[in-house]
């Protein structure tokens, strides 16, 4: 025959069972422990989340930059396309909400025609301005255009880079309080301390600020422009 449980046994388990059922409702409002355990946590916005600046079909956000004469500004296949201009081609931001500093700005560009710069992306550095010379003096140079008044030919930032006609390349600029970096594909091509530089633009690409692209007698198109804002560790 069956042993009977003892009546106190009894008792304390079902004062547990019910110590367990009221916790299990303060802590989910009266919902399962089911629905508790796989609630999707709440996170906030991602304020370090890329920002499309061209929406690939037209130039809402944008302006051609009144050099005089410059070439006709198109959308092509979504892409901005600069045409030949004498000397310069180019476009410049409209809207007013572009960082000043501690920021990354990303796009694609490349050379359809011509021999010198299809890309030259003019920057905020803090109340300064600076220009990222993509392919200027022939068609081969890379640099910060200016540093202490001197150009992107000039100075400690100038490389030289081998630029295929009809070929897009992937530029990145970054800009925090004291650093000006910037990358073509994965190569870093500019990585310069800022503290105690005079930062400055050729007068030419005046017209560009507070950010803009532009081409020097050659056929240029840009597309997937996008910008962030620099997460702590990165600043």
């Amino acid at each position: 025959m069956a042993r009977k449980p003892h009546k106190t046994a009894m008792i304390f388990a079902i004062v547990v069972l019910s110590l367990g059922a009221f916790e299990l409702v303060w802590q989910g409002g009266g919902r399962g422990a089911e629905q508790i355990t796989t609630a999707p946590a709440q996170t906030k916005k991602d304020k370090t989340a890329w920002k499309p600046l061209f929406d690939g079909k037209s130039m809402a956000g944008w302006k051609e930059a009144k050099f005089g004469g410059e070439g006709d500004v198109s959308i092509d296949g979504g892409a901005i396309v600069m045409e030949q201009g004498n000397d310069m081609t180019g476009i410049t931001y409209a809207r007013d909400d572009f960082p000043k500093t501690n920021y990354e700005v990303s796009l694609e560009g490349k050379r359809l025609r011509g021999n010198d710069f299809f890309c030259t992306t003019t920057f905020p550095v803090g109340t300064a301005h600076c220009s990222l010379v993509i392919g200027g003096w022939g068609g081969t140079v890379v640099g910060l255009s200016s540093i202490d008044a001197k150009d992107a030919s000039e100075n400690e930032t100038a490389t030289n880079g081998n630029f295929k006609k009809d070929q897009w390349y992937r530029v990145k600029i970054r800009v925090s309080k004291d650093r000006i970096a910037a990358w073509i594909d994965d190569k870093q091509v500019v990585d310069l301390e800022t503290k105690d530089r005079a930062i400055s633009i050729r007068p030419e690409c005046d017209l560009c600020k507070p950010f803009g692209i532009a081409t020097w007698r050659t056929v240029g198109a840009v597309r997937d422009i996008c910008v962030r804002a620099l997460s702590k560790d990165e600043k």
